[in-house]
C-alpha cells in the first residue's frame, strides 16, 4: 500500500488506515484549518505590531530607552510575520513541500533562525538594563541615552547574524522539514548533528534573561521597606510624626517609591510652592520617585513578554533536544505541530501584552484613537500628579 501523501497531516493514527475519499476530506480539512488560523496569526502580527511601532514613534513621552527596544522587538516580529509565514502558507497549500529552490530555503530558514536569537538576545538586554532601572537608577538615568539604546539593538543584532549565518555554509543544516512546514535547522542524532550549539545557546540566554529578572525580584523584595534612620520608631498619626525615627522618614519612603497612602503633607506642601529653589529640587526628586515606579511597571511588562516567549519557545526547543538526543523513537507528531504553531503565535502576542499592561500605551491608543476609549469612566486624577 502505497504511504498517504498527506503525511503530516493524516489524521487517522498510525496503525489505521481510511478510505481514499475519507482521507482526502481529512487532509483538506486539515489543510484549511491550517490556512485560517496563519493567515489570523500573520493578520493579528502585521496589525499588532505596526500600530505599537506607530505610537512609540509618533509620541514623543514614549521616546525613551524601554520602549526603542520595544519598537525594535516589534519590527522584527512584523518583518517574521511578513516575510517567514508566506512560505509556510505556500509550502501548507501545496500538501506539506518546497517549491522554491534549495537557496531559498537557506535564506528563509536564516530570517526564521535570526529573529528567534534576535528575539532571545534583546530579552536578555533588556533584562539587564531592567535591573539597572531599579536597582542602579542614577546611573541608568545618566548613561540610558538614545546612543547607548542604538548601541544595545545593534549589538543584539550582530550577534544574532553570528548566530544565525553559519549554517548558510553547511556548518549546521537548514533544510525543509516537512512535519514542520518550514525551513529550518535539521536536528538530527548528536553523533551525526552539527546544531547542538545553537541550541544551547537558546537555551543558555533564556535561563539568563530570568535568573537576572530573580536578581530584580529579589531586590525589590529586599527593599520593599525602608529602616528607620534610628533604632528606636516613630509614632505615625495621619503621617505627623513624632519621636526620634521622625526626622525625614516618611518623605525619605516616597521619595525612593516605597511609600504607602496618602502624600506626606510636608511634601504636599514642597510641591504646591515648587517655585522656589529648594522647592523645584524637590519636586524634580518626587518627579523621579513616579519615574522609579513606572520603571518597575516596565519591569513587569517586559518580564511578561519574556515568561510568554519561554512558554511559547520551550515546547519546539524540547523537540529539537528530543531528535538530537534520543534516536529510539521520533517526536510525536501531534507534539511537534503543537509546539510548531505555538512558536509562530509568538509573533503576535507581545501587542496584546503591552496593551493590557501598559498604562502609557494604552492613554496613548486613546489619544490618537479616541473612539475606543470614550465611553469608559474617567480616573480621578490625584492633586499632587506632576504634569
Amino acid at each position: 500500500m502505497m504511504p498517504n501523501a498527506t503525511g503530516p497531516d493524516d489524521l487517522s493514527g498510525s496503525g489505521s488506515s481510511l478510505p481514499p475519499t475519507t482521507a482526502a476530506a481529512a487532509a483538506a480539512a486539515s489543510t484549511s484549518i491550517k490556512l485560517v488560523l496563519l493567515g489570523a496569526i500573520i493578520c493579528i502580527s502585521l496589525v499588532g505590531n505596526a500600530l505599537l511601532s506607530l505610537l512609540v514613534l509618533r509620541e514623543r513621552a514614549l521616546h525613551k530607552a524601554p520602549y526603542y527596544f520595544l519598537l525594535d522587538l516589534c519590527l522584527a516580529d512584523g518583518v517574521r510575520a511578513a516575510v517567514c509565514f508566506p512560505f509556510v502558507l505556500a509550502s501548507i497549500r501545496h500538501g506539506s513541500a518546497w517549491t522554491y529552490s534549495a537557496l531559498s530555503c537557506k535564506v528563509v530558514a536564516f530570517m526564521a533562525v535570526l529573529f528567534c536569537f534576535h528575539a532571545a538576545f534583546m530579552l536578555f538586554c533588556i533584562s539587564v538594563t531592567r535591573y539597572m532601572a531599579v536597582a542602579h537608577h542614577r546611573f541608568y538615568a545618566k548613561r540610558m541615552t538614545i546612543w547607548t539604546s542604538a548601541a544595545v539593538i545593534c549589538m543584539a543584532w550582530t550577534l544574532s547574524v553570528a548566530m544565525a549565518f553559519p549554517p548558510v555554509f553547511d556548518v549546521g543544516t537548514y533544510k525543509f522539514i516537512r512535519e514542520e512546514d518550514q525551513c529550518i535547522f535539521e536536528h538530527r542524532y548528536f553523533k551525526a548533528n552539527d546544531t547542538l550549539g545553537f541550541m544551547l545557546m537558546l537555551a543558555a540566554l533564556m535561563a539568563a534573561t530570568h535568573a537576572v529578572y530573580g536578581k530584580l525580584l529579589l531586590f525589590e523584595y529586599r527593599h520593599r521597606k525602608m529602616r528607620p534612620v534610628q533604632t528606636v520608631p516613630a509614632v505615625s498619626q495621619n503621617w505627623t510624626f513624632h519621636g526620634p525615627g521622625a526626622t525625614g522618614q516618611a518623605a525619605a519612603n516616597w521619595i525612593a517609591g516605597f511609600g504607602r497612602g496618602p502624600l506626606p503633607p510636608t511634601l504636599l506642601g514642597i510641591r504646591q510652592a515648587a517655585g522656589g529653589g529648594v522647592g523645584h529640587a524637590a519636586s524634580r526628586r518626587l518627579l523621579g520617585m513616579e519615574e522609579f515606579r513606572g520603571e518597575k511597571e516596565l519591569g513587569r511588562m517586559f518580564y511578561a513578554i519574556t515568561l510568554l516567549f519561554l512558554l511559547l519557545w520551550s515546547p519546539y526547543i524540547v523537540a529539537c533536544y528530543w531528535r538530537v538526543f534520543v534516536k529510539a523513537c521520533a517526536v510525536p507528531h501531534r507534539y511537534l505541530a503543537t509546539a510548531v504553531w505555538m512558536s509562530f503565535t509568538q509573533a503576535g502576542v507581545n501587542p496584546i501584552v503591552c496593551f493590557l499592561l501598559n498604562k502609557d500605551l494604552k492613554k496613548c491608543l486613546r489619544t490618537h484613537a479616541p473612539c475606543w476609549g470614550a465611553g469608559g469612566p474617567q480616573a480621578p486624577r490625584e492633586p499632587y500628579c506632576v504634569m
